[in-house]
């Protein structure tokens, strides 16, 4: 089988991303100098820096065990041809739905994730605020694509492009896109619901491209014009340093659970269950804060 030559289309991106958050800075602080943070937007750049970094270690274990997995495991080989890019985005953007999903599901994940959810700003530096500590157990939800048999290079390269497509859609500057477009794909307003602390819109809208699998999965909530997006988290850290951001609710976890006069069990499901979640039954889960807020506001 012929392998292509592909580049890192995310190095290559890197120019791109910083003209235009530049570009988009410049807009909103005149729009309004209010929405705009430098030390925000800084904070987030610092995140993506970091993670770009890190990525060079953690993508190493990475390779290592997808490229394992398909040369020894993998139950038909998939040649590179345009259906199977076409088979690998639609497989690809299935599993990134999951991962996303379980990372605001499982606390575990969401230690990672919430870095991405931490600025209380939305705007294309958003983007590129990123985890430090994720890139290096995320990748499990998609060791099933190189046991399909979607080589190792075809995969990395779907992510590389799926990451790319989520940049765009981190702006208030685009209100709505086309309704057949708002139908099908992820885009700045379905994913301004993502990024909402509000309680109708905690855990909504985790797609990757396909607005469609939250459509599917139950998790889809379109964005209401009555209900402003609030960004940022239920509770918010108030920082612009990237070690805090980057590890503040792993500090969190682990002091949940091993302060907790409790069993081993409940201790560990500290890291299992939800945000939120409390071994005495006092948390409150984003399902709660959203059956409440909807019993408040007569919409049940």
């Amino acid at each position: 089988m012929q392998i292509p030559q592909i580049p890192n289309l995310i190095l290559y991106a890197i120019p791109f991303f910083v003209a235009t958050v530049i570009i988009e800075g410049i807009v909103i602080y005149k729009k309004n100098p209010t929405n705009y943070n430098l030390k925000d937007t800084l904070a987030s750049l610092s995140m993506g820096i970091g993670n770009l970094l890190i990525n060079m270690i953690s993508k190493i274990l990475v390779v290592l065990v997808v490229t394992f997995l398909y040369e020894n495991f993998r139950l038909i080989t998939i040649p590179f041809v345009w259906w199977a890019w076409l088979l690998v985005l639609i497989a690809d953007d299935f599993c990134y739905y999951w991962f996303h999903r379980i990372s605001h599901e499982s606390r575990f994940f969401w230690a990672s994730h919430i870095v991405h959810h931490s600025s209380q700003k939305y705007n294309l530096s958003t983007a590129l605020r990123q985890t430090w500590t994720g890139g290096f157990f995320s990748f499990i939800f998609y060791l099933v694509l190189p046991i399909i048999g979607f080589h190792p290079l075809m995969i990395f390269t779907q992510m590389s492009i799926s990451l790319l497509y989520q940049y765009w859609i981190h702006t208030e500057l685009i209100h709505k896109m086309p309704h057949w477009f708002e139908a099908i794909f992820n885009t700045p307003s379905h994913h301004r619901v993502h990024h909402g602390s509000n309680p109708l819109y905690l855990d909504r809208n985790h797609a990757g491209i396909f607005i469609i699998w939250d459509k599917l999965f139950g998790t889809f909530q379109e964005e209401l014009e009555e209900e402003k997006v609030v960004y940022g988290l239920t509770s918010n850290i108030k920082t612009y340093n990237p070690i805090v951001i980057a590890f503040h609710e792993w500090i969190l976890i682990f002091q949940d659970a091993f302060r907790s006069k409790t069993s081993f069990i409940k201790k560990l499901s500290y890291f299992i269950k939800p945000p939120g979640w409390k071994h005495n039954g006092t948390g409150m889960l984003s399902n709660d804060l959203r059956k409440e807020w909807l019993l408040k506001n007569r919409k049940l």
